[in-house]
């Protein structure tokens, strides 16, 4: 009895147990698999969100183009079928598809047919204002976009300055030796009828003047002694001449490819426009020796290397002369598919062109010694200023656009604040009475004129007058290497249209600039500015300043290090 009693007992306890297991399995079970699809589900949505992020809108011929943005990624990965969109995504920062720094890692392809349209069509990730902007960021959109495609444009326009910018060089700030290590510079031996030959005939270059005069002394022109050392009557097209003379006495000029890092082309292109100018001649004629030239480099192995990314022209017009339209006007020279990848220095860029780098138009001065400029400055900064405001121009009564006549109406009625220099008489053509203006001026007005640029800023700049600027095209979109980010700290801006409507009397804004803002920005003007807004003696030596040419190379070198 008593061991079928215990029988009984286990097997009872058997079965009390089971129930008790199962239940604790189904429990454990629903749990862990609820876990883990609640694990699974918050991974999934938060990787959608990181898609939703990486996901960039591009508009395109009319097609949608959703693309995912990756920093391992050159280009984005475009979910419409069998289409490319047209903003392409690059690390390699070339010719049209460069708008931002390398660092951003983004940049844009610009259709041709866009191109054309408005300049450029981008569309970006940052067009948005977001809380880092800052303020000095703000107060530099002059000008407000009249549609979207307008916006992008514009936003396109200070994306490009910013490239342009990521190439300026620090070598001058932490290196104090000037080696040429890595930055050798080639200069090609093409035959001279793409260069000298072509100021052979300065007679008639132009119908209303000898350029002659203004060839003699490495393209310097003649000198002006009653100005001092260093000044002579320079042409505002003469910059060719002039750096093809410094670059030949470069410091860290090589004579074999092999040991160079940037090639530089002295091709004329810009007399090559101009002798063609005022002639009945084919766009074939016009565009014949631009041509050759590339022709003639496409047999070196050193242009083949790099595609001509490590090669510079310097062109001494503005761009628009290089890029003929439906006109019989200039030459279509930046427009071939050769010229899309070489760096072109020119007096006035293509505000969308990003491998167009500005550089200042030549001055009437141009120092051997570090003595030079220490003098002039000394000069500028003491000398008295019996002028409020000058204006050296002309009237243009055919261009509806230009508010000049505005300006001389109320710089004439102001006349004890304001001097007025009738160029339309031939009273500019003197550079001593320009000069001798801009020195007794506090501000300098410079409206546009044929194009947005002026020769004329830069002759107030290093004569320390204060640049009153009308048009942001003029200085603000153009000189990144050479002028400041900080606009204000060297000129004035009003805005032409104001002045246009009569919104606003510049004269009478002028003056309510106190003397020691004027003082201040005349002193950065002269001692930080100057020195590199001035080509040097083409047998220059500068120990303390760097020159507008010393500059330029400088981030040349910079810019073909970082893309090749």
């Amino acid at each position: 009895m008593v061991v079928s009693f215990s029988k009984r007992k286990s097997k009872s306890s058997k079965k009390t147990e089971e129930p008790r297991i199962f239940f604790c399995n189904n429990l454990c079970s629903i749990f862990f698999r609820s876990l883990f699809y609640l694990t699974f589900l918050t991974i999934f949505f938060f990787f959608l969100i990181y898609l939703w992020l990486s996901f960039t809108t591009l508009i395109s011929d009319n097609v949608l183009h959703i693309c995912v943005l990756s920093r391992k990624l050159n280009d984005p990965y475009c979910l419409t079928a069998d289409s490319k969109p047209v903003f392409q995504m690059s690390t390699n920062l070339t010719t049209k598809s460069d708008v931002l720094s390398k660092d951003e890692e983004i940049g844009y392809e610009v259709s041709g047919d866009d191109t054309k349209r408005y300049g450029v069509n981008v569309i970006s990730g940052e067009d948005h204002k977001t809380k880092k902007e800052s303020v000095e960021e703000q107060d530099n959109n002059y000008i407000k976009p009249k549609n979207e495609e307008e916006g992008y444009a514009l936003r396109a326009v200070t994306k490009y300055l910013k490239v342009q910018r990521s190439w300026i060089s620090t070598r001058n700030k932490i290196e104090k030796s000037r080696s040429c290590e890595g930055k050798g510079v080639y200069v090609y031996e093409i035959p001279s009828k793409f260069n000298r030959d072509l100021l052979v005939d300065c007679i008639d270059m132009v119908p209303w003047t000898n350029m002659c005069k203004f060839f003699k002394n490495d393209g310097f022109g003649e000198a002006i002694e009653n100005l001092g050392q260093g000044w002579f009557r320079t042409h505002q097209y003469a910059l060719e001449p002039i750096l093809h003379s410094r670059v030949l006495k470069h410091p860290c000029r090589v004579y074999k490819e092999s040991q160079a890092k940037l090639f530089y082309v002295p091709f004329y292109g810009g007399f090559d426009v101009l002798r063609w100018h005022f002639k009945n001649v084919s766009n074939d004629v016009k565009d014949r020796l631009g041509i050759e030239v590339l022709k003639w480099l496409g047999s070196k192995e050193s242009w083949k290397r790099n595609a001509g990314k490590d090669h510079v022209f310097v062109l001494g017009k503005i761009s628009w002369d290089f890029r003929r339209n439906k006109d019989s006007w200039g030459s279509s020279f930046l427009d071939l598919q050769d010229m899309q990848n070489p760096t072109r220095l020119l007096i006035e860029r293509h505000p969308w062109e990003v491998n167009d780098i500005a550089i200042p138009h030549p001055t009437y001065f141009h120092p051997k010694t570090d003595y030079d400029i220490t003098s002039w400055q000394d000069k500028m900064t003491s000398k008295p200023r019996r002028n409020l405001i000058s204006f050296a121009g002309g009237a243009r009564p055919g261009d509806p656009s230009s508010i000049r006549s505005t300006l001389i109406d109320q710089c004439t009625l102001f006349s004890n604040q304001c001097r007025f220099l009738n160029c339309s008489d031939g009273s500019c053509d003197k550079p001593e009475n320009v000069i001798n203006l801009f020195q007794d001026s506090e501000f300098c007005l410079q409206p546009p004129g044929d194009s947005p640029t002026r020769k004329s800023v830069f002759d107030s700049l290093i004569s320390g007058c204060i640049p009153v600027i009308f048009d942001p095209y003029t200085a603000y979109y153009q000189y990144a290497w050479h002028l400041p980010e900080d606009h204000k700290r060297y000129s004035v801006y009003i805005n032409q249209e104001d002045v246009k409507e009569k919104r606003v009397n510049v004269v009478e804004k002028l003056m309510t600039k106190t003397p020691r803002q004027r003082e201040d920005m005349r002193s950065y003007i002269v001692h930080h500015l100057l020195p590199g807004l001035v080509y040097g003696d083409s047998n220059a030596k500068f120990d303390r300043f760097r020159d507008a040419f010393d500059i330029t190379f400088d981030n040349l070198i910079e810019k073909i290090n970082k893309l090749v």
